[in-house]
């Protein structure tokens, strides 16, 4: 997609990530580049030249040069095929000034940034925000390692953290109670935040988990909560500079789905069926395809998204609202829940889950509780050991549906259903 001809690694991430069929493969169409090769070449003449001009230097402000593409982040490939989006310098460093805006962030902090930086979240929160301020950055390969990460947090005195729902309940399970003493902001995105995550991490720790919403195609941030403007169960505000529209669609009341334009909003897309073509969004504005609400004082509520709605007899279901029932059932488990072809109600909800006794009685008495009608209950479950998830922590629902699809108990028993 991105028509890529030079690739730099290390040899030793190679052979750790067990990447050298895939090396053997690039190096077909690709030159590689090892960095322990580089190494004998950079000599102390090279290194005091580079020091040199580097001291001598003078900013360039160039609005030519910061139209052009700084990166190419590829978005995560939870719902299809992943797509290459090219983000200019202007891009990055407008959703740096906006989060910075709105976030009291100083040199005197401390980020601890465990999150890949191929991810547009763990790049734009975890790297380019601090490190722009003037912010130590203390960065972490792996943000499964749970017991590490807490560590680390306790042993650097880490003051800002960044994660995931699924990462951030992770380390809340092996935690000591201490280990977050310094941390006065955790910022979460990526997916939606679980109450109980929020609970224990508020009991456990007396931190209160600041939830935001994003995408790769707006440079990370679209809205954030803050300590000063904070609305649980939402995602906070819509960050400055950022203009958005609400479109209505057909079966889903009070609800719309957003489209944002504004200074931090991608280039354009590369696609793999058209290898090395920028197609930029219509007139600026992307498409999120979520489905959101928004509030009198301007908080955003997501809904779901637009792929995520099953249409079952009719009526559209929003999958998200399935999956917080079903986390509110059985809140120690993780869970995804898919939508597939239904012969005669056009789709049909199925429960991918950790747990292996899920009650439908269970389910349906709270969907009761949370006012929600018998059609968001599901009437499949597929017990696996653990969820699939992608790089970024997010589920991978791709793969969640064609463990679904499948699965003999995927198959729905309309007899038993009824009973």
């Amino acid at each position: 997609a991105a028509e890529i001809r030079i690739v730099v690694t290390a040899r030793r991430f190679i052979e750790k990530a067990k990447l050298e069929p895939l090396v053997a493969a690039l190096a077909e169409s690709t030159t590689i580049v090892y960095l322990e090769d580089l190494r004998g070449e950079i000599g102390v003449f090279t290194k005091l030249s580079a020091l040199v001009r580097g001291a001598l230097a003078r900013p360039r402000h160039d609005a030519a040069r910061a139209n052009q593409p700084a990166v190419v982040l590829f978005t995560s490939g939870s719902e299809g095929t992943p797509k290459g989006v090219v983000l200019s310098h202007r891009n990055l460093l407008a959703n740096r000034h906006q989060l910075a805006s709105v976030i009291d962030i100083n040199p005197k902090d401390i980020v601890l940034n465990a999150l890949p930086v191929f991810h547009s979240f763990g790049l734009t929160g975890g790297l380019l925000l601090p490190l722009f301020n003037g912010v130590q950055t203390f960065l972490y390969p792996s943000p499964l390692h749970y017991r590490t990460v807490p560590e680390l947090a306790y042993g650097i005195n880490a003051t800002i953290l960044f994660g995931t729902d699924t990462f951030l309940a992770g380390y809340a399970r092996v935690a000591d109670n201490y280990d977050f003493y310094s941390v006065r902001y955790v910022f979460a995105g990526a997916e939606r935040v679980k109450p109980e995550t929020r609970r224990v991490w508020f009991d456990k720790f007396g931190i209160r988990i600041l939830e935001g919403y994003g995408a790769t195609e707006t440079a990370r941030a679209i809205s954030v909560n803050t300590p000063m403007h904070f609305k649980a169960g939402t995602v906070g505000r819509l960050l400055p500079g950022i203009q958005h529209r609400l479109e209505a669609m057909p079966g889903i009341d009070a609800s719309g789905k957003l489209s944002v334009t504004g200074p931090n909003v991608m280039l354009g897309y590369l696609r793999a069926d058209n290898p090395g073509v920028l197609q930029p969004p219509p007139d600026g504005w992307y498409d999120t395809g979520d489905i959101v609400d928004i509030d009198a004082d301007g908080f955003v509520t997501i809904k779901g998204r637009m792929k995520r709605f099953a249409k079952i007899a009719g009526e559209m279901v929003p999958l998200g609202a399935v999956e917080d029932l079903v986390n509110k059932a059985y809140p120690k488990f993780a869970h995804a829940v898919v939508a597939l072809p239904d012969p005669k109600k056009g789709e049909r909800l199925v429960l991918l889950t950790e747990h292996a006794d899920v009650q439908r009685a269970r389910l349906t008495s709270t969907a009761r509780e949370m006012g929600l009608p018998e059609i968001f209950v599901p009437r499949s479950f597929v017990h696996v050991k653990s969820i699939p998830l992608l790089g970024s922590g997010k589920v991978d629902y791709v793969e969640a549906a064609r463990l679904c699809s499948q699965s003999d108990i995927a198959q729905p028993n309309y007899e038993q259903a009824a009973n």
